[in-house]
C-alpha cells in the first residue's frame, strides 16, 4: 500500500470472484485505511471484515432505508449526486459523511460542473470527505487531461480531497503532483485481477458418456454432430458459465470474433470455456445450472471422471465453489 499512497480497493460486486467478504479482509491486511463497495448490501458485508471506512459508490438516495440506516455507522461514506439529496441530507441532524460525485464525461451519476457552486452552501451541514470523480475508461493512454479538468473545477467550488476511478497510477502520481498529497486511487481490476497468470480456474470432470452420430441427449434431447463422447463438467449459470456481458467491439477484430461466435451459437455449436483434451469444446446444449454438457469427437482422448479440467471465466460475472490458495 505504500507504494501507491491514497490506495482505496473497490471490493463490490461479487467481490472480482473472490467475495466481496475475502478482498475486504484481505484489503485490511494490506493496510488499507478505507475501501469502496458498490452498494449498501455490499457495505454490511465489508463492515464485518473490515475495520477502516467503507465507501458506497452507489448514489444515495433519501428514500432508501436501508442507506439511511446504514449512515448511522460512523465508518460509512455515503456518495451524493444530486443536489437535492444533498440538501436532504444538510437539513436533516444526522450530519452524515459524504462524497459528491461530479458529473464526466461518463455521464453515469454526478453534479453538473456549472452547479458545483451550489455544493458549497451544504457543505458546512454535512462531514464533507471530498469530491468523487468516475472517469470513463481511457480512449488512449491516459485520463490526465479530463480528471484535471474536473478536479481543478471542484477544487475551485470547495478545497478538499480529490478521489478518482478510472486513472493510471502514473496519471495518479502526476495528479498528486498537481493538487496535493490529498488525492486518492480507487482501484478494483487491476488490483485483484492484474495478474492472470496467478488465477487457475478449473472445473471437475462428473460423467463422461460414449454417443454415436444422431444419439440424442440432453434435456432438450439434441442429436449429436457426429461419434464421440458427451462430457459432463461442473459449472452451470449458477457459476456465471454462459453469462456474458455485451462487448465493446471496438476493433474490427473483435467485430468479426463475436460475428462468428453468434454464426456458432446460430448453428446450435456454441463453444463453451471448458477445455477439454487440449481444446475448447462445443457446448451439446445449454449450460443447466450446476453443470455442463460438452461434445468431445471420438478422435480426442475422454479425460477420466475426477480430472480437472481448464474452464475460462469472467470473475467479476463468476461464482466459484471453492477457492484455494496454493
Amino acid at each position: 500500500m505504500m507504494e501507491l499512497p491514497g490506495l482505496v480497493p473497490v471490493v463490490k460486486g461479487n467481490g472480482y470472484g473472490f467475495g466481496v467478504h475475502r478482498l475486504a479482509g484481505g484489503a485490511g491486511r494490506l493496510g488499507a485505511d478505507v475501501i469502496a463497495v458498490g452498494s449498501v448490501a455490499e457495505a454490511k458485508v465489508a463492515l464485518r471484515e473490515f475495520d477502516g471506512d467503507v465507501v458506497v459508490m452507489m448514489p444515495f438516495f433519501n428514500a432508501d432505508a436501508a442507506a439511511v440506516e446504514i449512515m448511522e455507522d460512523s465508518r460509512v461514506i455515503v456518495t451524493v449526486a444530486h443536489l437535492p439529496e444533498l440538501a436532504r441530507l444538510a437539513e436533516g441532524p444526522a450530519h452524515p459523511r459524504v462524497l459528491v460525485e461530479v458529473r464526466t464525461s461518463m455521464q453515469r451519476h454526478g453534479i453538473t460542473l456549472d452547479d458545483l457552486p451550489k455544493v458549497a452552501g451544504f457543505l458546512d451541514r454535512v462531514d464533507f470527505a471530498g469530491w468523487t470523480i468516475h472517469l470513463p475508461m481511457p480512449a488512449g493512454d491516459s485520463n490526465l487531461e479530463e480528471a484535471t479538468h474536473i478536479g481543478t473545477a471542484a477544487r475551485m467550488a470547495a478545497k478538499a480531497p480529490l478521489w478518482f476511478s478510472h486513472v493510471s497510477v502514473d496519471d495518479h502520481n502526476r495528479l498528486r503532483e498537481i493538487f496535493g498529497p490529498d488525492v486518492r486511487l480507487r482501484r478494483g481490476t487491476d488490483l485483484w485481477l492484474g495478474d492472470p497468470g496467478a488465477l487457475t480456474v478449473t472445473a471437475t470432470v462428473l460423467d463422461v458418456h460414449k454417443v454415436v452420430r444422431g444419439q440424442r441427449v440432453g434435456y432438450h434431447r439434441k442429436s449429436v454432430p457426429a461419434n464421440g463422447w458427451v462430457v459432463v463438467v461442473s459449472g452451470g449459470t449458477a457459476n456465471g458459465i454462459g453469462l456474458e456481458a455485451p462487448s465493446t467491439n471496438r476493433s474490427m477484430r473483435d467485430r468479426a470474433k463475436t460475428m462468428a461466435l453468434g454464426m456458432l451459437d446460430a448453428a446450435g455449436r456454441a463453444l463453451s470455456p471448458f477445455e477439454v483434451a487440449g481444446e475448447k469444446r462445443a457446448f451439446v446444449e445449454p449450460p443447466h445450472m450446476q453443470s455442463s454438457l460438452v461434445f468431445l469427437p471420438a478422435n480426442a482422448i475422454p479425460p477420466a471422471i475426477g480430472d480437472e479440467v481448464p474452464v475460462t471465466v469472467r470473475n467479476t460475472i463468476a461464482t466459484f465453489d471453492e477457492i484455494v490458495y496454493i
